[in-house]
């Protein structure tokens, strides 16, 4: 899975979740924006924040209710479970669960 930051409609950027049935990965992907406009993308869509320019703070319910409805995966919640899982081995989720840690790829390398 995957959180992409591009601009969008009226050339501002727009975060959004694409390959929801890709559950063996997650990052986010920045495209041609600014560290501040995907950080601005990211907050007013719910999905997260930005942390630095390597690594964003995804929200895990947010980023759940953006992907779920659009997976075509049967088992889809068991992989959602265990990439949760798999977050929190590696100590990449909150000790609350709320966020789920992730790298940042940037396209533009703005």
């Amino acid at each position: 899975m995957i959180v992409e930051v591009i601009t969008g409609a009226d050339e501002r950027p727009e975060a959004r979740v694409v390959d929801v049935d890709d559950l063996g990965r997650l990052h986010l992907a920045l495209g041609q924006v600014t560290d501040e406009e995907a950080g601005q993308a990211l907050e007013s869509s719910g999905l997260g924040r930005l942390q630095d320019a390597d690594t964003a703070q995804l929200d895990a319910a947010a980023l759940r209710a953006a992907a779920e409805p659009r997976a075509t995966a049967p088992d889809w919640s068991a992989q959602w479970d265990a990439m949760v899982a798999t977050a929190r081995s590696q100590g990449w989720l909150s000790e609350d669960g709320a966020t789920i840690q992730v790298h940042v790829e940037s396209a533009a390398g703005a």
